[in-house]
């Protein structure tokens, strides 16, 4: 998130509070490195599916000052649908104007939405970073092996997951992850801090683990002010593309300019 002057905005995203792993720290019953190979490839295989799903997408930022009154908001909901032609993109169903005054949307922001919140851990990207085994834990009926992740080195412009992944000892997919995007920002004046957040994965097809809810609820600290930043994120409706399809960029296009969009009821 990118602070901008008191005259200007800033920016958004959220987090959500500390978290401790618990849980069984037994040796597994396969080498750590065996069970990273095998989930990284399984979620390499999730990511291309995934990519042949069409879903909608709801989010919802909310600001709070640091005594917690509360500012402005940003709300979007999309579809991820495809052209006639195979063409993956998303749509943009509903944007009213946005009233944030403390934070504002960042290109980083935008990237993150795609990318870190719903986070995949493919074998392409391993190198990138470097995971310590915690232990195993039993989330929501699912038995788990727990792993801290970071990244082993940043690269200017690109953005990374850092936090706790839970994958499923079965399916060997993620089903959890804890953590934020990374790296903040800060160049002068300029500052774009990122929250800490919750992501929950569904298995919704019988074969592959979905992320179905994000969630973040966390204090950004700039230089001059603390914005509390509460963000939902909500994936519905997943069905399968059955084509043969073009995978392209999603670049968010918005409705035809008709009539504007009310914001919502209080």
């Amino acid at each position: 998130m990118k602070r901008i002057s008191m005259a200007s905005a800033i920016l958004w995203l959220a987090a959500v509070g500390g978290l401790a792993v618990g849980g069984d720290q037994a040796a597994p019953p396969l080498p750590v490195e065996e069970i990273i190979r095998r989930f990284a490839a399984k979620e390499t295989e999730f990511k291309k599916a995934r990519d042949n799903y069409t879903y909608k997408q709801s989010v919802e930022v909310r600001e709070f000052d640091a005594y917690g009154y509360p500012g402005g908001e940003f709300r979007r909901t999309s579809e991820i649908i495809f052209t006639p032609g195979g063409e993956r993109f998303e749509r943009i169903t509903y944007e009213p104007p946005a009233t944030l005054k403390m934070v504002s949307l960042s290109r980083e922001d935008i990237e993150d939405l795609e990318n870190i919140q719903p986070f995949v851990l493919t074998t392409e990207d391993l190198p990138k970073y470097t995971l310590d085994y915690r232990g195993r834990e039993h989330v929501d009926e699912i038995d788990t092996y727990v792993f801290q992740v970071t990244p082993r080195h940043i690269v200017q412009g690109q953005r990374y997951f850092e936090g706790l992944i839970w994958v499923d000892d079965l399916d060997l997919q993620i089903v959890k992850s804890y953590g934020k995007a990374v790296p903040d920002i800060r160049r002068g004046k300029q500052e774009n801090l990122f929250p800490r957040f919750e992501t929950y994965r569904e298995n919704i097809d019988g074969k592959y683990w979905f992320p179905t809810y994000t969630r973040a609820n966390d204090m950004l600290r700039f230089s001059n002010r603390e914005v509390r930043i509460r963000m939902t994120i909500r994936y519905s409706e997943y069905k399968q593309f059955k084509s043969t399809v073009k995978i392209i960029p999603i670049e968010p296009t918005k409705p035809a300019a008709t009539t504007p969009a009310r914001p919502p009821q209080k």
